[in-house]
């Protein structure tokens, strides 16, 4: 696995671009990671409504909880399915809409400076091997790219909007990962 020449995209994987983008702040430089888990509708896995979300083409009328977020105006850098298959929707240079209401370290608007990525899951199931090793393998590529990426900044939605998200929740392993302290 590995980057472009302009560390924007990855190399080797399935490419579905997001409009939920825009350009980060002026000299805003990439200093936390964050990891998500999203499964549409909730707690069904597989299908194409995560990329649909993501792109803005979502049909309301396909389940009765897609009327609620069809508008909804989110995207992620990165989507690990439970296969391992990865998804990348926006460019790394610029800033993704994935973690909302947020604050890091007394810092607000953590899309401004965080790279996004979702986990094909939800807070009670556990994530797959094939997640773990792929989101491994990337935290290994990002930390080599962005040095500043070191373990206390690599968090969870629910440890930037805390009340306010839950993922990755609480069948997320944060002990599978190697550069991540033992959270039990």
């Amino acid at each position: 696995m590995q980057l472009d020449q302009n560390k924007a995209w990855l190399e080797g994987v399935y490419r579905c671009p997001s409009p939920h983008c825009d350009e980060r702040p002026v000299g805003m430089e990439i200093e936390l990671l964050v990891i998500h888990g999203i499964s549409l509708p909730p707690g069904e896995f597989g299908g194409p409504f995560i990329d649909q979300l993501f792109t803005h083409t979502l049909d309301k009328n396909t389940h009765p909880y897609f009327a609620d977020i069809a508008d909804l105006r989110v995207s992620s850098h990165l989507l690990i399915r439970r296969t391992g298959i990865i998804t990348q929707y926006v460019s790394f240079q610029q800033r993704a809409w994935h973690a909302g209401i947020s604050n890091f370290a007394g810092r607000r608007c953590c899309n401004d400076f965080s790279l996004g990525i979702e986990l094909e899951g939800c807070d009670n199931v556990p994530y797959t091997d094939e997640q773990y090793q792929q989101l491994i393998q990337l935290i290994q590529l990002f930390q080599q790219t962005w040095p500043v990426l070191t373990s206390e900044r690599i968090v969870g939605h629910s440890d930037i909007a805390p009340g306010r998200k839950t993922d990755p929740g609480p069948a997320f392993d944060w002990n599978r990962l190697a550069c991540k302290p033992d959270r039990s």
